[in-house]
């Protein structure tokens, strides 16, 4: 698994997450707490702490290991400016995995995501040799849809109570790439 940073705009650095993040995601997430709620599961207060993040990374960390998940931060100079996770990572003949992602709510519409989405894809086609990368948004996101579409990906239905985000269950718009046409 060839995994390395990347630059994706000027001063934009796309890289594996590492135990080390766990202060500037937690102060991260803390920061765009407000921003994020409409589009994440309800959070204790401690997931928001350098040790909540320590405890997540590491189980991230693990599933890496054991080739189920990759996860990268977006940073600048200074901060961790976005997160970006393949996850439920399935080889044999389904060769396909799930996408998240979240970006700071300073640096939206700046073409960040989408940057970033295209260099999960590169990795997820061309160093983890999956032929499918799959997303959900809520039905309302139309920023996400857009960053999705923009890499490629098609909407493939509407699923009904999706998953459990901001204290209730929500449909999701299913969007899928084909990475080997």
């Amino acid at each position: 698994m060839i995994i390395y940073p990347r630059t994706v705009a000027p001063g934009i650095v796309f890289r594996p997450v590492t135990l080390d993040d766990a202060r500037p995601l937690g102060e991260a997430l803390a920061r765009n707490r407000a921003h994020l709620r409409p589009f994440e599961p309800d959070r204790p207060d401690a997931f928001y702490t350098p040790e909540g993040q320590a405890g997540r990374l590491a189980a991230e960390l693990e599933e890496m290991a054991a080739g189920r998940a990759v996860p990268w931060v977006l940073t600048d100079s200074e901060a961790v400016i976005g997160a970006f996770t393949l996850s439920n990572i399935v080889l044999g003949p389904f060769q396909s995995s799930n996408l998240g992602y979240w970006i700071d709510v300073t640096r939206t519409g700046r073409g960040l995501a989408t940057a970033a989405v295209a260099e999960v894809c590169r990795v997820a086609r061309d160093d983890l040799g999956l032929h499918r990368v799959a997303a959900g948004t809520l039905l309302t996101n139309a920023a996400s849809q857009r960053v999705l579409v923009k890499n490629g990906f098609e909407e493939i239905g509407i699923a009904p109570n999706y998953l459990h985000i901001n204290g209730e269950w929500r449909d999701h718009r299913i969007f899928q790439r084909i990475l080997h046409r």
